[in-house]
């Protein structure tokens, strides 16, 4: 119980028992005997810092350790799951799969790599693996492949890994493991969490820092210094941490280290580094030269806790400042569109004592800024000049890291795991202009994909714990500037058919998002009707370009937005149009047999109906014997389209199925997946259509003949003829 004293050393008597106490560190202790002797309770997670005990029932306790809380209800001998969200994660990137994954480290707990969305009941555990690295560091995939990870750890320890393979290496740059000493003793000092990010222009150029700047082109086989030490260098800031009875030297405490780094995606070569002790270099060359740009009026020994540089211009960047640690909570945020020869401070909307730890650029949209601080989001609309907050449902924790990826911001809590923004295009359009009036923002692209439902549960145990997909589909997003009578949206194909309508959207006043997703109506059925194949399912859209327009009590706003395959399958655009067709085909044939069914009966009804109404008026004569061939015909039609003696689901399996069944099960055979119909599903079709055609004829027969000469003997009666009406 004596292991790293400062650090998590806590004692805690018991509320009832006056000899029972409590000692925390990276394990838990428990004494009945006031001290002298102690025994180890099992929790779930090591690493305990905190204790809470009920003054009226010490049996009910709430600990709380590295992994997260836990809640005994038995003094300690049974402890609750840890399968809420509480993560703490340094940093965030995210890969270029599809869909993409979010990556990162936390605090005394594995790497992650976890998708962004599913198509399950919600995104769980089993959606996510540990990857490279250790708690504390940067974890980066390499862009041309996103199963090839590098993640840092503490002590300097950078580490790839292969998931398609499962390899497994050490690549640090600089294997001399620092343990214990202190950063004067260390020929590369590594911070806890040291900046590893690939190169924009080369997927095979890995940066990572000590106090210099080291590269790769070689997954780590070669490291190789291209600047000089781009800290202060100050020796007084590098002893050993702690002190005067015990020390702590884990590299957390290590100081004079580069601590950001960011390379221009607009020109290769722009470079941007950042110490930990309020430095700012930048070379243009690649590292043959740097020069110091850092703010005149920025805290002399702040943290530059994350360098932006611009995706628009190479010579603009952002700096984000925390100088917390000198006491000092104001927030300090710096833009340069000059390469850094001035700066100005761009925190006016941040709280005056909310310390800020990141600034990203949309990549989309010039100007528009996302801010993470220790309390919160915040977003800027131009350039950081003011700020306003982007909190919405998004928990009260700080935010160590944002990333933006195909228009969703990503943002890494320390102590509320992973939360995502979907779909910033409202933002982006915020930006450009804004408005207090009725507004339809523009859609992104879409894909035809069914992500999985909201929330929900999977698995069991940890992987119950699920989180939020996004929507599928289309994503609408609107603003009402006042509550809304009626609002919907209808989407047109290129011909100009309105083919799906979306009625039920939200009509309260102020920002509202709702989803469509792109499909035509399946082929009618009648009432009762029993399928073995399977009831209609709506045909998805096929790829292409479609407009979607909103209306809101009379005003109408149009936008275009392309309808685009899963780029996962390997089939063409072309194949989803033909299927589409062959869909709309077999639907619009299957419609067909089941109305003639609908009118048959109709016929029949409509007939005893008639026959009724003549009898009234005397003997029936040949009415009789006419009806019943009549009907006798077209129950034999009936019969030959669909089994009538089908009365439940199971039926089927004692009466064969007929025409309409067979369709409805090439029909749900060719809807399977996506892919163009296959070359018997055609043939199949056209089998079936021949038999239906064959019965669609002798109806139309049954009609105009037999039918004929029955409503000519009605009419003699003065009873009104027979249709199907």
């Amino acid at each position: 119980w004596r292991q790293r004293a400062w650090y998590y050393t806590h004692i805690y008597a018991d509320t009832k028992a006056k000899d029972t106490v409590y000692v925390l560190n990276v394990g838990f202790g428990k004494s009945t005997d006031g001290g002298k002797t102690f025994t180890g309770v099992s929790v779930p997670h090591s690493d305990n810092h905190d204790l809470w005990i009920a003054p009226d029932d010490p049996n009910r306790m709430i600990n709380a350790n590295d992994g997260g809380g836990n809640v005994s209800l038995d003094g300690g001998k049974t402890w609750t799951e840890q399968t809420f969200p509480t993560a703490q994660f340094y940093h965030v990137s995210t890969d270029n799969s599809f869909p993409y994954r979010i990556l990162g480290a936390q605090q005394d707990n594995s790497t992650v790599r976890i998708v962004s969305r599913t198509q399950g009941g919600g995104i769980a555990a089993t959606d996510w693996t540990s990857t490279a690295g250790g708690e504390s560091g940067y974890v980066a995939a390499k862009p041309n492949d996103p199963d090839i990870v590098f993640g840092g750890s503490y002590g300097g320890d950078l580490s790839m890994l292969n998931h398609r393979t499962g390899e497994f290496r050490s690549v640090d740059p600089w294997p001399n493991n620092p343990m214990g000493h202190g950063a004067e003793d260390l020929e590369h000092r590594f911070q806890w969490t040291y900046p590893i990010v690939f190169s924009p222009h080369d997927p095979n150029l890995l940066y990572t820092c000590s106090q210099f700047v080291l590269k790769t082109t070689n997954n780590g086989q070669t490291w190789r210094k291209i600047s000089p030490d781009l800290t202060r260098n100050d020796k007084s800031t590098m002893g050993s941490s702690g002190g005067p009875l015990t020390k702590d030297n884990t590299s957390v405490e290590y100081y004079g280290t580069v601590f950001t780094i960011a390379e221009s995606p607009r020109r290769r070569g722009v470079i941007w580094a950042g110490s930990d002790d309020g430095l700012i270099h930048i070379t243009q060359n690649g590292g043959e030269s740097w020069a110091n740009v850092t703010p005149p009026d920025m805290p002399k020994w702040g943290l530059v806790s994350m360098i932006e540089a611009s995706p628009f211009d190479p010579g603009t960047a952002y700096a984000a400042v925390d100088n917390h640690e000198n006491d000092d909570y104001a927030p300090y945020a710096y833009i340069t569109t000059d390469f850094g020869k001035s700066w100005r401070k761009i925190v006016n909307g941040i709280p005056s004592t909310t310390f800020l730890r990141v600034v990203r650029e949309d990549r989309k949209q010039r100007g528009l800024l996302y801010a993470g601080t220790e309390t919160g989001a915040y977003v800027s609309f131009n350039s950081g000049v003011n700020w306003q907050p982007l909190q919405m449902n998004l928990p009260l924790s700080p935010i160590h890291d944002l990333a933006w990826k195909d228009d969703d911001l990503i943002a890494a809590t320390h102590g509320r795991s992973f939360w995502v923004l979907d779909d910033l295009t409202p933002l982006q359009q915020l930006a450009k202009s804004s408005t207090k009036e009725t507004r339809f923002f523009e859609p992104k692209d879409a894909y035809r994909i069914r992500w999985g439902g909201g929330f929900g549960r999977r698995g069991s145990g940890t992987a119950a714990s699920v989180g939020d997909n996004p929507m599928s589909g289309l994503v609408l997003s609107y603003y009402l500037a006042q509550d809304a009578k009626d609002v919907k949206f209808e989407v047109q194909d290129s011909s100009g058919k309105v083919f799906q309508t979306l009625a039920s959207a939200p009509k309260v006043k102020g920002f509202q998002r709702t989803s469509a997703f792109l499909q035509y109506p399946s082929y009618k059925t009648f009432p009762g009707m029993i399928v073995w194949s399977g009831g209609p399912s709506p045909i998805l859209a096929p790829p292409g370009e479609y407009t979607v327009t909103m209306v809101a009590d009379g005003v109408r706003k149009s936008a275009k937005f392309k309808w685009l395959r899963d780029p996962r399958n390997s089939s063409t655009d072309a194949d989803l149009v033909e299927q589409f067709k062959f869909l709309q085909t077999v639907s619009a044939r299957l419609t067909t047999a089941n109305e003639s069914v609908t009118r048959i009966r109709t016929l029949r009804s409509n007939l005893d109906k008639a026959l009724e109404e003549a009898k009234k008026k005397g003997d029936l004569g040949s009415l009789d014997g006419m009806s019943a061939t009549f009907r006798a015909g077209i129950t034999k039609v009936e019969e030959a389209i669909y089994q009538t003696k089908n009365k439940s689901g199971q039926d089927p399996l004692n009466y064969p199925i007929r025409l309409n069944d067979k369709l409805a099960g090439v029909f749900s055979n060719a809807s399977s997946g996506n892919f163009r119909p296959t070359d018997q599903a055609h043939e199949v079709f056209e089998l079936l259509s021949g038999q239906l055609e064959v019965q669609l004829k002798e109806l139309a027969k049954l009609e105009a003949v037999e039918l004929k000469a029955i409503n000519s003997e009605l009419a003699k009666r003065g009873v009104k003829e027979v249709s199907a009406t």
